[in-house]
């Protein structure tokens, strides 16, 4: 697999995780050779992550943001940069909180989906990374009733 690097740039407002969605379809088409588990566990985990940096970042100003996904033998690849202050946040391995709480499962739940997360503040900008390696052999279909 020949590697294929895609960027977005975005500011929230107006762009809102719909923006990520459609840039997402644009690397699909691009990469057909992506197996459909991995698509979608990558693709939930990016719009979990673009999510919270669009819900826990959004001062006065907005936030501006560059996402480049990059598809290779590899696997797939997020990095994801933000303008928003640092937020003082230490990435541990998280369980999700208990059934009735309200929030707190957006970085546990990432962190099921993909390979690895990163998080570093470089010259007053938040930089996230996501990674994914392709599954050797992709999860059998759901039974048909």
């Amino acid at each position: 697999m020949t590697e294929s690097v895609t960027s977005l740039l975005f500011n929230s407002p107006p762009d809102d995780v719909d923006a990520v969605h459609e840039f997402l379809e644009q690397v699909w088409q691009a990469n057909p050779g992506i197996g459909e588990f991995d698509r979608m566990a990558f693709e939930t985990a990016l719009i979990e992550l673009s999510a919270n940096v669009i819900q826990h970042a959004s001062g006065e100003g907005g936030v501006t943001c560059v996402l480049s996904v990059t598809s290779d033998a590899d696997g797939l690849h997020a990095s994801l940069s933000d303008t928003a202050d640092a937020g003082g946040i230490v990435l541990v391995d998280r369980a999700m909180p208990d059934e009735l709480s309200e929030s707190g499962r957006g970085i546990a739940l990432i962190q099921a989906l993909v390979d690895e997360l990163r998080y570093e503040r470089i010259d007053e900008r938040n930089v996230w990374t996501i990674r994914k390696a392709p599954q050797a052999i992709e999860p059998p279909a759901a039974a048909e009733a």
